[in-house]
């Protein structure tokens, strides 16, 4: 489970700014939405909200570019480049690009993150803990002076300091040469860490279609959550096609179809008809279908998904649904997360999302992004935003900030 992620001079975001999902004291709330593991208490879901062009994408590109990161690091050659994306706006701004992730794994919490530029990874470290009461184990540290560890609490370091290049990461030298900890540590960016594209959405039908076709129980999860919406059909039915390619080589790939009913001239349901699910479904329809593969995957692993864009192409009820199927102790037993970027309003309720669930981008006067929660927030009258409040109708009004100016010429 993800408990916090920090960015630091990536693309819009220049100061350090940390997006956490460590619920707060707020008693009044939805208890439902959050969980309890190792003493932590976190939440299952958590939107992020701001006007066009606010930094929101650039939060969730920061999360792939770490996650990408750590799983090239093992590929790169002694003078291959690093994907180094400051921020532009500033002159003569060379600093690092910094990322740090909290998540827990196994039965520790780990804390792990790295500096790097162009050419150089400048810092790294990784520390563990057992609670969040407990103190914090140091691993390894990483700096200009060279890679310390401590070689009883992580001996696969042992041999491996001075065998790391400058533009490699020292975690993944260790865990490509067999590392317990390290390997742990990659697993949960390989496996229980997935950042997926809402408007991009085709790149994952691949994905959901062999779900379906293979019948995993994820697919059956995936067709009752269709059926609540009542979108039209009755179920989605696969069958491979072959492809030739040339006189000795082919490939299969796998069609789906969306099965309705056919009904008679009183209006009683007779039969059923199968559609081409491409050519026949709506757009929004294809969506839900394309994302279901990673969302019910999601939630039968017990992961985390970071979606961008969550409610495009979708209604509001829909991605209300979505977000309930993370908050619901009923759908998601295994405490899966669900982090999105979001423009529907309507999901600002308290019927929906605690205060410490909602969090704002904003840009302030040199095109920096800042990054905030509800909570953070103290109103024109000193207050902060009370639990009872119209978080829609405030937001829109712009009294959280984060929303578009529009100057009128």
């Amino acid at each position: 489970m993800l408990l916090n992620f920090t960015i630091e001079n990536y693309r819009s975001f220049f100061e350090k700014k940390t997006v956490s999902l460590q619920s707060q004291k707020l008693s009044e709330e939805a208890k439902e939405n959050v969980t309890q593991a190792f003493s932590y208490n976190i939440l299952k879901t958590l939107a992020v909200y701001g006007a066009n062009s606010s930094g929101k994408s650039n939060l969730i590109s920061a999360m792939q570019a770490m996650k990408l990161c750590v799983l090239s690091s093992v590929r790169l050659n002694p003078n291959d480049m690093l994907q180094y994306e400051p921020f532009l706006l500033l002159k003569g701004n060379n600093k690092p690009t910094m990322f740090e992730v909290s998540f827990l794994k196994e039965n520790w919490c780990y804390r792990y993150g790295f500096s790097y530029t162009q050419t150089e990874i400048v810092d790294e470290w990784l520390f563990r803990r057992t609670t969040n009461r407990s103190k914090e184990q140091v691993l390894f540290i990483r700096n200009k002076e060279g890679i310390a560890f401590d070689d009883k609490k992580f001996p696969e370091g042992i041999g491996l300091e001075t065998k790391t290049n400058g533009n490699r990461l020292f975690l993944s030298l260790c865990a490509q040469l067999g590392g317990e900890i390290s390997n742990q540590v990659i697993s949960w960016f390989e496996i229980d860490f997935n950042v997926a594209s809402g408007l991009n959405n085709q790149v994952y039908r691949e994905f959901s279609k062999m779900q379906f076709h293979t019948r995993r129980n994820a697919s059956t999860e995936a067709m009752r959550f269709f059926k609540t919406l009542q979108l039209g059909f009755n179920g989605i039915s696969t069958h491979e096609e072959k492809t030739i390619i040339s006189n000795d080589m082919s490939a299969y790939h796998i069609e789906i179809e969306s099965v309705h009913n056919l009904y008679d001239k009183k209006g009683n349901a007779c039969g059923q008809i199968n559609f081409p699910f491409d050519e026949k479904e709506s757009s929004g329809t294809r969506k839900l279908f394309d994302m279901s593969g990673p969302i019910f995957d999601t939630l039968e692993k017990g992961s985390v998904l970071v979606i961008d864009e969550l409610d495009a192409k979708m209604h509001s009820l829909i991605s209300q649904q979505i977000i309930r199927l993370f908050n619901s102790t009923t759908s998601n037993p295994h405490n899966a997360q669900l982090i999105f970027t979001t423009h529907d309003t309507h999901l600002l309720s308290t019927k929906m999302l605690r205060r410490d669930q909602i969090w704002f981008t904003e840009k302030n006067d040199v095109e920096q992004t800042d990054l905030y929660c509800l909570t953070d927030i103290v109103l024109p009258d000193g207050t902060k935003p009370r639990n009872d409040a119209n978080y829609e109708k405030n937001y829109i009004a712009g009294r959280y900030g984060a929303i578009p100016y529009i100057v009128n010429e």
